[in-house]
């Protein structure tokens, strides 16, 4: 089982998101189950939950597990195929976000696209190592940092980018033959906490807070 796997297939995003069929998933990722161990924990006939089943299957989000005897019935004992899902954009081909529309490094709304591109290109890369069995080479960093002020956020933000600016410069050869792209994405926006009540309101005390 993977850890997390994109559905990039409309179709596939749809089933995903019935609320039966991922109740159904949920369970499968926790371990395989027949269509009968289903049927109690989310309250419906075995034939119905034999129906959704088929329809995750058919879609490459659930899988055969293994067969068990019971009585004179062979139950299939199915599994999820990854522990947590993302839909890639693609699935929403025609109305997908494209950061490439608009550039405004103090835009939530930018940053939104830009971690949508991030999910779809991903996704398809990973899509394409797979098939083409090869590791696929990528890095990600994560961290908190508490600002003590808007103006030492702001200070941080014109550091940050001055220093990846010159990385980029350094290391850019446009040039070489053999080199492929790569792109960068670095993001600063504040923490969410559990039952966050979203963030504080825009105030003419706080003029450097970015705006969505």
């Amino acid at each position: 089982m993977l850890d997390v796997t994109v559905i990039e297939d409309p179709e596939a995003a749809a089933v995903s998101l019935d609320p039966i069929r991922a109740r159904l998933l949920a369970e499968l990722a926790a371990g395989p189950a027949s269509a009968a161990m289903l049927a109690g924990k989310v309250g419906l006939p075995r034939q119905k939950v034999n129906y959704h089943l088929k329809a995750l299957e058919r879609h490459g989000l659930v899988e055969l597990a293994g067969e068990r005897r019971k009585g004179n019935v062979t139950e299939r004992l199915m599994r999820a195929t990854a522990a947590s899902y993302v839909i890639s954009p693609l699935a929403l081909a025609e109305v997908q976000p494209d950061p490439d529309r608009f550039r405004d490094q103090l835009s939530a709304r930018w940053l939104l696209a830009l971690g949508a591109r991030l999910v779809r290109d991903v996704g398809s890369l990973i899509t394409g190592a797979a098939k083409a069995r090869k590791r696929l080479a990528t890095y990600a960093l994560d961290g908190e940092v508490r600002f003590a002020s808007a103006a030492d956020r702001a200070a941080f933000v014109e550091e940050l980018t001055a220093g990846v600016g010159a990385l980029v410069r350094k290391y850019d050869s446009p040039d070489a033959e053999g080199g492929r792209d790569h792109r960068i994405v670095v993001a600063v926006h504040p923490t969410l906490k559990p039952q966050d009540p979203g963030p504080p309101a825009v105030t003419p005390q706080d003029p450097e807070l970015p705006h969505p």
